[in-house]
């Protein structure tokens, strides 16, 4: 397979998995079936595209080998009239449904059609990344800090409910779009931070999964204005997006936030970031993403690590607990204390933690750095033993190596 092949593979099933899953479940009905049928036409892609040559519409010849899957599977599998009227069905032309959501960004839609109130929202978050993001179970559930089984059955669970519970497939109409607004902003969240995780990892290679969110988030604050914390989502976002270009060195090694060259900061973002935050603070209705980008905007407004206000930080993180109860939060903010008080006292916090993040390389690598900051240097590199061999990328392994070493 040629280089240009590869790639037009690689990018129709970015561009248009989504798009077919989401037909194909609408047509069945069946979540299991859609995927199933949707990666035999991508197989079959693969068998015959490298012969026949990348169809003018990718995705629509990935839809008709889809259904066509469908279809063979359905009849297979018929009992009685019934299903024999469904095969029947899904080769006919799909008729146009009528949109009153005014949400007409097809990966949008996509993303409001899963989150459904009806399901866990942690089940409607799961199952937008899984299915119309293309994240992987062990993904899903790293993003979860949950393991990859307990996940699994998650997803099951859910794609259970649906079906049992007839469950339709669609988007609602705009004046219920704002009761799952909710789990969109999570998905997007989540989704932004996998790509931005992935983009400080040298052995990662995926489609740029912080732009898309980006974009997309720009698509809701255009749909949902008055929304503050849809607002308060982008600012975040952009935010944390203005750093990326030095998170990490020439190496592949992560750059810790004070060691960053601020020069090289997006100040676009940064500029347009601050500016939705103040939006969305006027509205006088704060919520946890207004928090995490004031958090954010305290960074990046800094003229250098030293004039951060950390004291600031930490109050901010004290109001996210209020929304967001979490272990990871706490940890946030021992690191925010440690910073503004000492670090004996963001270490009396970290350990209060112990045993509750398992599987969390940032907690025992939190509590390395306040150890190392103590000049106990043993108990450290023990700990810097733990996060190391729990990180999951090659940049977050060089960079806990690195700490090791310089106390070793």
């Amino acid at each position: 397979m040629t280089t240009d092949l590869g790639a037009a593979i690689t990018r129709a099933f970015r561009d248009e998995s989504g798009q077919v899953i989401a037909t194909l479940i609408r047509v069945t009905g069946d979540w299991d079936l859609a995927e199933e049928c949707v990666q035999e036409a991508f197989a079959l892609a693969l068998r015959t595209w490298p012969r026949d040559g990348v169809p003018a519409k990718p995705g629509a010849w990935l839809t008709t080998a889809a259904r066509n899957r469908a279809t063979d599977r359905i009849r297979r599998e018929a009992v009685g009239a019934e299903k024999l009227r469904e095969a029947a069905e899904l080769n006919e032309p799909s008729e146009p449904e009528r949109d009153e959501s005014g949400v007409h960004d097809d990966r949008l839609r996509l993303i409001f059609t899963c989150c459904h109130p009806a399901l866990p929202m942690e089940g409607q978050v799961a199952l937008a990344l899984r299915t119309l993001a293309g994240l992987t179970t062990a993904e899903i559930a790293r993003a979860f800090l949950v393991s990859e089984t307990t996940m699994s059955q998650r997803l099951v669970r859910v794609k259970r409910k649906i079906r049992t519970a007839g469950i339709p497939y669609r988007v609602p109409p705009a004046e219920l779009l704002p009761e799952r607004t909710a789990a969109v902003l999570g998905m997007l969240y989540l989704l932004f931070n996998e790509g931005y995780s992935a983009s400080a990892g040298t052995d990662l290679l995926r489609p740029d999964l912080s732009a898309e969110a980006i974009r997309l988030a720009r698509l809701l604050a255009g749909l949902m204005p008055g929304e503050p914390e849809v607002l308060g989502l982008l600012a975040l976002l952009l935010l944390h997006d203005a750093r990326r270009a030095t998170r990490v060195d020439d190496d592949g090694t992560l750059v810790s936030l004070e060691d960053q060259d601020r020069g090289r900061w997006n100040s676009a973002e940064i500029a347009e970031g601050t500016e939705l935050l103040e939006t969305a603070l006027r509205r006088g209705i704060p919520g946890q993403y207004q928090i995490q980008a004031a958090i954010a905007a305290c960074h990046a407004t800094a003229a250098s690590a030293s004039d951060t206000d950390w004291a600031q930080i930490a109050g901010l993180y004290r109001e996210l607990t209020r929304f967001v109860p979490s272990p990871v939060v706490e940890l946030n903010r021992a690191v925010a204390v440690a910073m503004a008080e000492g670090p004996e006292a963001g270490l009396e916090l970290v350990e209060k933690l112990t045993g509750s993040l398992p599987g969390y390389h940032l907690l025992p690598a939190t509590r390395a750095d306040l150890l190392r900051r103590l000049d106990r240097f043993g108990e450290a590199a023990v700990a810097y033993r733990e996060a190391l061999a729990l990180a999951a990328t090659d940049a977050e392994r060089a960079y806990l190596s690195g700490k090791l070493a310089e106390i070793s």
